[in-house]
């Protein structure tokens, strides 16, 4: 796909004290809003990272920031720079405001994103090693597109109450280790925790492609959240597959009874055991494009050792167990734990 035509409307801008402002870019034959937020200890001196927070389909920025994931404050400590982008109304939806347009469509938002990010780092300084997204439903989704379509310049990501489409990953193209955070509720009508038949992959299908696309750990390490609020009617148990290329892992948050929301205190009808705003960035905050910022791995191992290992099976990207074929990347996985991709040419 070609990239369009861009025209940038940016006042440029010299953070001395917090700084939230709405901007506009015209890109592709419409002006388009974006929320941005810049931290007091803002300097640009310093490179600094930046996070896209994705609103839920017929969501709007503003609502998304006062409502559910407000980051302002975890913002003016960990000093990232704040992005809230707005979608546009989809005809074929009612004009409802989404980042995925139903079919028949040409909009692609991807190269909007791409867009936005580079006219902003002509305005700051950005770590462009450190560019992270997270988004809510749709927007959840839509930071799957970005992960795969926008790799290059895209660090890690996380995903709320987000589902994906049968053949999401089929075109993922990527370029460095990707970690992903997913959350979601195992009683989501909107997302199906398990998938529904034809149009969504299930939450255990979308983990088991990210893990094995980033070569971790086939078995995740399981940890119980604390249940601190008995009344919010739901718990969560957190997994974790680790020892990725690059030291990345992918982590769920598995919320039990836990519905279409996003957990936060703003949120009070959600799951009050854990806060997604917190929860996102210091997920996605561990990772630049190498993978683990400090990765020290230990997972390196003995090339004498590679003879005598015996190969256990082989699975596909989605995790799901083949016989060996010709021009399709395979994971074939060892009895001692290593993992190899593979394509095997005819």
């Amino acid at each position: 796909m070609m990239k369009k035509l861009v025209f940038l409307m940016f006042v440029p801008f010299v953070a001395l004290s917090q700084q939230l402002s709405t901007e506009n870019i015209f890109y592709d034959g419409n002006n388009r809003e974006y929320i941005i937020y810049v931290p007091q200890i803002y300097s640009l001196s310093v490179t600094t990272p930046i996070l896209f927070a994705f609103h839920g389909g017929s969501g709007f920025a503003n609502d998304f920031m006062n409502y559910e994931a407000d980051f302002r404050s975890i913002s003016d400590t960990a000093g990232f720079i704040l992005v809230y982008p707005q979608a546009l109304e989809d005809p074929n939806d009612g004009n409802s405001t989404n980042w995925l347009h139903k079919e028949p469509t040409n909009h692609n938002d991807i190269f909007f994103v791409e867009t936005l990010l580079d006219s902003i780092s002509a305005n700051y300084n950005i770590d462009m090693e450190r560019v992270y997204a997270c988004g809510y439903s749709l927007g959840g989704m839509f930071t799957y597109d970005l992960a795969c379509q926008l790799n290059s310049r895209i660090s890690a990501i996380a995903s709320v109450a987000g589902a994906a489409f049968v053949g999401a990953f089929s075109n993922c193209n990527l370029t460095h280790p990707t970690a992903v955070l997913t959350i979601n509720g195992t009683i989501d009508l909107t997302h199906p925790y398990n998938g529904l038949s034809g149009i969504y992959f299930s939450v255990a299908d979308i983990n088991n492609f990210w893990a094995t696309s980033n070569n971790t750990d086939v078995n995740p390490i399981t940890t119980q959240i604390p249940n601190t609020n008995m009344s919010d009617g739901s718990t969560v148990e957190r997994y974790s597959w680790q020892n990725g290329d690059g030291c990345v892992s992918v982590e769920e948050l598995k919320i039990i009874n836990g519905d279409h929301d996003w957990p936060s205190p703003l949120s009070f009808w959600a799951n009050q055991d854990i806060n997604a705003n917190i929860e996102v960035w210091n997920f996605v905050s561990k990772f630049n494009m190498m993978g683990l910022i400090d990765c020290n791995p230990t997972n390196d191992f003995n090339v004498d050792m590679v003879s005598s290992r015996s190969l256990m099976r082989i699975v596909d990207l989605l995790g799901k167990e083949t016989k060996q074929k010709t021009n399709q990347l395979l994971l074939f996985i060892y009895d001692d734990g290593t993992i190899e991709k593979k394509i095997i040419l005819e």
